[in-house]
């Protein structure tokens, strides 16, 4: 299946935020199911901060300045609070965050990001396979032009091939899309944190051996 939207190859957003809105379309085909808790603290801590100053608007503009007057520093102080909460939470808990989901070969965190001029797609996933209470990392790495033709059409199979083949819970739940020569690909593109040195193909062997749930695709 391919993108019928062309983009601007030489676009870095367009690439990274068109292959950002392939990831949970994949992912959903392979039965994961999207959590959205990150997402919900985010929302709250917005709408909480927006609240607050319209509120304090209102009362203002209602009431005129020497009813509000005691109220005013509290909420200053409150928004305040919630900004920086705010501000923390997407920079240094989601950081970057595009998807987050549980399927039946475990759950799956993934970060994305790019290089200033560099066509590359930066991956960090954070997967806990099924049975398993010990969540592994792992950072992947591949060009927009894997999966983007020349003149910016998507193409999803190499992508998905890519992403089966390099993450272990993806590709349990997606065997026929794991290719060995992704999932054994050069250090330059792929690196395990220290939780092991092992190739994500080796992982996914053991995630079998452990009796996981494997789809047939």
């Amino acid at each position: 299946m391919s993108a019928t939207t062309k983009i601007a190859v030489y676009s870095l957003s367009d690439l990274k935020n068109t292959t950002d809105d392939a990831l949970p379309n994949y992912l959903h085909s392979l039965k994961f199911k999207q959590l959205h808790s990150q997402t919900d603290v985010r929302l709250v801590l917005g709408y909480t901060a927006v609240t607050i100053a319209g509120a304090l608007f209102y009362y203002d503009w209602k009431f005129g300045w020497e009813a509000s007057k005691p109220f005013t520093l509290p909420a200053v102080v409150a928004y305040f609070l919630l900004n920086t909460a705010f501000t923390y939470w997407l920079w240094f808990v989601e950081a970057g965050t595009v998807y987050e989901g549980e399927g039946k070969t475990g759950k799956v965190r993934i970060a994305t990001s790019t290089k200033k001029y560099i066509p590359v797609y930066e991956v960090d996933v954070t997967f806990t396979p099924a049975g398993s209470s010990n969540p592994q990392k792992l950072h992947i790495r591949a060009p927009f032009t894997r999966w983007f033709t020349a003149d910016g059409y998507f193409i999803a199979k190499p992508f998905q091939q890519w992403l089966a083949s390099e993450v272990p819970v993806v590709g349990a739940a997606d065997p026929n899309n794991v290719v060995e020569e992704i999932g054994r690909g050069s250090e330059s593109e792929r690196v395990l944190n220290a939780t092991g040195s092992q190739n994500a193909l080796d992982i996914l062997e053991k995630l079998k051996a452990s009796g996981a749930s494997v789809s047939a695709g």
